[in-house]
């Protein structure tokens, strides 16, 4: 169909308006909050020449443990929270392609037509069989002269960035919370070793003590002591092995599976991390913190909301055209006389809206007004994560450092305090003592292990690594 003066004068119109100007504030990065370095243990600050940064490593560099990349690799692969986040990607950008479709035009055809009407005398008609019809393609812009809809799709895409930022702070989040359960796994199996052992080994002083108390070697109040610390080792191994198990079920929700058992055998897993770990400067956390860079794509959807509400204020402007045949006959659709069209163009101005408009406006400022108040504190909180974190990784090492020595102590302690006993020169209270405060400084020191580690976890999620 050959398009007329109707579409033609449409179109120029278009053109005309289409470069229509945008209103509302342009958007502009806020003033960071950064200090120039990172407040760590003690007071003292990080370096602020060290651009280097645990954070810019892949997760697999700053966890070197086989097993434990397995666990991670399986997490990325099949945890459902992460699944979802990447679903709420892909329907923001349907819903970006949904509102961008608003700046174009629509244009639709139409066909119409009506049969004979038969005579009740007849049971056949051999006359034309359209007594009337007609096809007519149609056309309407909603000229966006103000930029009400490229604000509109603006907001989408921001909308779906967030989106995106989203999803790479649960997949932040999630390695971090996969690293963190292996680790106190690891710690548990081995608290449950020491508890086994200690059991064994307090079984069996039970024995001798009842074989020695049977033949009036040793006062029935040995054997009572003994027993107190054979009770206290075999009631920690149940507690330990629900522990275990329930971490195993944790770290199987993570990985996107049922509740079952996990092999957990890496010997090293609790091993010192490195002394020194370069953080950067903090101003890197703007780009690298997932979280920041969501709270952002908000920020700058605030703003563009703001020119959507401030195009309401003008005039709307649309064109509409049609351009059609039609006839009483199928034979009259070709005819060239038939054809007819017509264009329109409309402009509405509002006048009175009752307060709507400037409601709607004054809203628009103090949402945005919201999120960049979110921003900053998002940034804050972002330090602080980071520099508790420092002071964490600090002082658990010295934590971890006295805790081993405390270990060697106690169990010098414990076995002097067996060595009099035998000799006469000490109650077997002493011995009690000795090896209560043994086995506790044991299982304290290998809590204090993962407390370490745990805390290099917590540094490198707080600088924003593992999303890359």
């Amino acid at each position: 169909m050959k398009i007329s003066t109707p579409f033609i004068l449409c179109s120029t119109l278009a053109a005309a308006l289409i470069a229509g100007c945008h209103v509302g504030p342009k958007y502009t990065r806020p003033e960071a909050l950064a200090p120039a370095a990172y407040q760590g243990a003690d007071g003292a600050s990080t370096p602020a020449d060290k651009t280097e940064s645990i954070g810019d490593l892949q997760w697999n560099s700053v966890f070197p443990q086989p097993e434990l990349q397995g666990l991670i690799r399986e997490a990325l692969a099949n945890n459902l929270d992460l699944k979802i986040a990447a679903e709420r990607v892909l329907e923001a950008q349907l819903q970006v392609r949904i509102t961008r479709a608003q700046q174009l035009p629509s244009v639709d055809v139409t066909a119409s037509g009506g049969g004979p009407e038969l005579p009740a005398s007849t049971f056949g008609y051999n006359g034309d069989p359209v007594t009337m019809g007609g096809l007519s393609l149609s056309g309407s812009w909603a000229l966006d002269f103000w930029g009400a809809y490229r604000k509109q799709t603006e907001v989408a895409r921001e909308q779906m960035l967030a989106q995106e930022w989203a999803k790479r702070a649960v997949r932040l989040s999630l390695v971090e919370q996969v690293a963190s359960a292996y680790l106190q796994l690891r710690s548990l199996d081995t608290q449950l070793d020491l508890a086994r052992q200690t059991l064994n080994s307090r079984q069996q002083s039970v024995q001798l003590m009842r074989t020695l108390e049977s033949h009036g070697s040793i006062p029935l109040s040995d054997l009572r002591q003994a027993e107190v610390l054979l009770y206290n080792a075999s009631s920690a191994v149940p507690r330990m092995e629900q522990q275990v198990q329930q971490t195993e079920n944790a770290l199987q929700l993570l990985l996107g599976k049922a509740p079952g058992k996990l092999t957990h055998l890496d010997p090293k897993a609790l091993d010192a991390p490195p002394v020194t770990v370069p953080v950067g400067l903090p101003s890197q956390l703007l780009e690298r913190r997932p979280d920041i860079q969501q709270v952002e794509a908000q920020l700058r959807a605030a703003n563009a909301q703001i020119g959507i509400a401030r195009a309401h204020f003008f005039p709307q402007i649309s064109l509409s055209a049609t351009e059609g045949v039609g006839g009483s006959s199928l034979a009259s659709f070709a005819d060239p006389a038939s054809a007819a069209g017509y264009a329109l163009g409309q402009l509405v101005q509002p006048i009175f809206a009752g307060g709507r408009i400037r409601g709607q406006y004054e809203l628009s400022r103090r949402q945005k007004e919201e999120m960049l108040l979110n921003y900053q504190s998002t940034i804050l909180t972002s330090l602080h994560d980071v520099s508790n974190a420092l002071i964490a990784l600090r002082k658990q090492r010295a934590t971890r450092e006295e805790e081993e020595k405390l270990v060697h102590a106690t169990k010098d302690t414990a076995q002097l305090a067996s060595l009099r006993y035998q000799a006469g020169a000490a109650s077997y209270l002493e011995v009690l003592t000795a090896e209560t405060n043994l086995f506790d400084a044991q299982l304290t020191y290998v809590r204090a292990q993962q407390n370490e580690s745990t805390a290099l976890v917590q540094l490198y999620a707080a600088l924003g690594g593992g999303w890359k």
